[in-house]
């Protein structure tokens, strides 16, 4: 083979080389969010590209094998081409042939390897980097093609890569990751807004972030903070302290200090006129749920809308109480200060 030949062959797999890095990443790095409403536009690409990413293992390995044939086809083929070019003006300088040989080879060596590492590898990998689902639409259906074409060696390969990882307890995965967890997100929307591309002016997306990390504790109304009524408290005291507090819901204490109920302002509105001047009914009075102080707010929140109820006693270690939880205050975490319909400003 001529050494211009192998120049031409320098060429062609450095640019094989650059579409197995290219694609391998763009699998990687794609959104599915963005690929699966073109699929189901009826893209053939884009059908073709979410099978690659729910085969990521398959792929990576398709592409790994390409990668390393281009490499060493490109050390055995197109590096002696390059040494026997440069020898040639090298020997016109008097130099000893030993001289030439390690100077001719370590110049060839070092510029193959140049071109290599930046045609073939960081050049496709920022491309895929900067735009992923263009990438994959256009990389991973000739990917898939080599993949299926070579199926048996690279399945072979897979399953012994496999294999090696869970003989260190590590279960391997075949799609490309789709999830991302509370700080990776919350990441993102950083990024995003630094990016100019999200403007979170509520802050409701900050706040729902910090929702994440709080517990019962952190929100619950202390028992000396509280506006509290008697157990035997009458509904003309339910009315005088909504018109003093402006509350529409009110803990009730035992002889002990301890809740035992609440009662809202539309529990005892409609009673009779004669009613108002002896205790709230007991089927008046609504129940509270016991949540433990450590609870996350989000499960809090889960079990008081299962339960149906507004109000919850917190409670520590020892079974003691801590406080009251209300409602109103969790959706307050989330969306802002929410106004009591009754409470006056």
């Amino acid at each position: 083979m001529s050494d211009w030949l192998g120049i031409v062959w320098l060429a062609v797999l450095l640019s094989i080389n650059a579409f197995f890095v290219g694609a391998e990443f763009a699998i990687i790095s794609a959104r599915r969010s963005q690929i699966e409403p073109r699929a189901e536009a009826g893209s053939r690409s884009a059908k073709t590209a979410l099978w690659a990413m729910e085969h990521a293992t398959l792929m990576l390995a398709a592409s790994q094998l390409g990668i390393t044939v281009c490499s060493l086809l490109i050390l055995n083929v197109s590096e002696p081409a390059i040494h026997h070019l440069i020898e040639q003006p090298l020997g016109l300088l008097g130099l000893t042939e030993e001289i030439v040989s390690v100077a001719s080879f370590i110049v060839a060596l070092l510029l193959v390897s140049f071109l290599h590492v930046i045609l073939g590898e960081m050049v496709p990998k920022n491309l895929s980097f900067s735009v992923p689902e263009r990438a994959v639409l256009l990389l991973a259906p000739p990917l898939v093609f080599i993949a299926r074409v070579f199926r048996p060696v690279i399945v072979s390969l897979n399953a012994t890569a496999n294999g090696t990882l869970r003989l260190f307890g590590i279960e391997p995965k075949s799609e490309a990751n789709s999830v991302f967890t509370v700080d990776e997100v919350a990441n993102i929307v950083a990024q995003s807004t630094r990016e100019g591309i999200l403007t979170d002016t509520t802050g409701a997306l900050n706040a729902a972030f910090e929702f994440t990390t709080k517990k019962a504790q952190d929100i619950a109304v202390s028992m000396s903070k509280l506006v509290t009524l008697p157990e035997d408290a009458t509904p003309a005291e339910v009315e005088r302290s909504v018109a003093q507090h402006g509350f529409s819901r009110y803990v009730l204490l035992n002889g002990s200090g301890e809740p035992s109920g609440y009662v809202h302002l539309k529990d005892v509105i409609d009673l009779d006129e004669d009613e108002f001047t002896e205790p709230v009914p007991p089927k008046r009075i609504r129940q509270l749920i016991s949540i433990y102080r450590s609870t996350d707010l989000e499960d809090v929140l889960a079990t008081m809308r299962r339960s149906g109820v507004h109000v919850a006693r917190v409670f520590d270690e020892q079974g003691a109480t801590k406080g009251v939880l209300f409602l109103e205050d969790i959706i307050e975490e989330l969306v802002g200060e929410v106004q009591d319909a009754t409470r006056r400003n």
